[in-house]
């Protein structure tokens, strides 16, 4: 591990900056004033955002874009660089696997950038954010699977039926907020309701694609007494309980811009989301109490 301090020390700066970078800029695009419609490929006239670097986004898409981005500056970045301070003073295991998991939460913020938002000038940055979490998440991974190879068992953790339960449920819940509205497109041999000037919904890909299939191989993981597991349900309950930050606040900027939102889709695609992340919390906060170390020093 002291190796390689220096790699993390740099990731963990680079990261912070490009984000708050990348965050204040979203941010500043919020203006409702500069709207025009536009035609998209499937022959739909489409009212645009117009404004700041979500100029070319959709007007119901880009208030999501400043949401997700409001909660990553006021939230995140705070909670990020506490961890990463903590985790290169007393270079515990328990730090360490926080700091995986912050890394593994701007991974998906920037995925859903850099493959959801509409080419703009920032795009490099995208790339840049992309980039530096994908390969600090497979770093850190990596370090954390030598650790349990090394040592054999790393801690002692509960792992109830609680937590059994809602890995799951949250596993089912991505497909049932999102796989109607595919099948709906299919039958209908439509596109997708929302998805306007874009070609396909990002957040289904990551959700349904990855986050769920994750959430039933870490079940798996733990079941068989494996460290990884561990590692990865604590990643998976920070993932939820920002989730559960972010949905409401993407709701709050759509309403500020005037969007009207569905009740339907307030409760199947918020709400689950909210219930998630009160779970989520409970069950993190319950790890981090009663996991107990071999050893605390990575």
């Amino acid at each position: 591990m002291n190796d390689v301090k220096p790699i993390y020390k740099s990731l963990n700066i680079l990261l912070l900056l490009l984000t708050l970078f990348v965050t204040i800029c979203g941010i500043c695009s919020f203006n409702t004033v500069h709207t025009y419609n536009a035609v998209n490929q499937y022959g739909e006239t489409i009212k645009m955002w117009g404004a700041g670097i979500y100029a070319h986004d959709s007007y119901f898409k880009a208030p999501i874009f400043i949401g997700s981005d409001f909660t990553i500056l006021i939230f995140v970045i705070p909670m990020a660089t506490l961890t990463f301070i903590k985790a290169r003073k007393t270079q515990s295991v328990e730090y360490f696997i926080r700091s995986f998991g912050m890394f593994c939460l701007l991974l998906y913020y920037s995925a859903s950038l850099a493959f959801g938002v509409t080419y703009n000038y920032l795009h490099l940055a995208y790339i840049a954010l992309f980039s530096l979490c994908f390969f600090g998440v497979w770093l850190m991974l990596v370090e954390l699977h030598t650790l349990e190879v090394r040592r054999g068992k790393v801690c002692l953790y509960p792992f109830t039926k609680g937590m059994k339960i809602f890995l799951l449920i949250a596993g089912i819940s991505l497909f049932v907020a999102w796989l109607p509205d595919i099948i709906a497109s299919i039958v209908n041999k439509t596109s997708l309701d929302l998805i306007e000037v874009y070609t396909t919904e990002i957040t289904y890909v990551l959700d349904m694609g990855i986050i769920s299939p994750l959430m039933f191989i870490t079940y798996h993981q733990i079941k068989h007494g494996k460290f990884i597991g561990y590692v990865l349900v604590r990643m998976i309950f920070k993932i939820c309980m920002i989730i559960g930050i972010m949905l409401p606040m993407q709701s709050v900027f759509q309403m500020l811009a005037g969007v009207s939102i569905p009740i339907p889709a307030l409760i199947t695609k918020v709400l689950i989301f909210v219930l998630l992340a009160v779970f989520a919390a409970f069950f993190e906060y319950r790890l981090k109490c009663e996991t107990k170390y071999v050893e605390g020093i990575i």
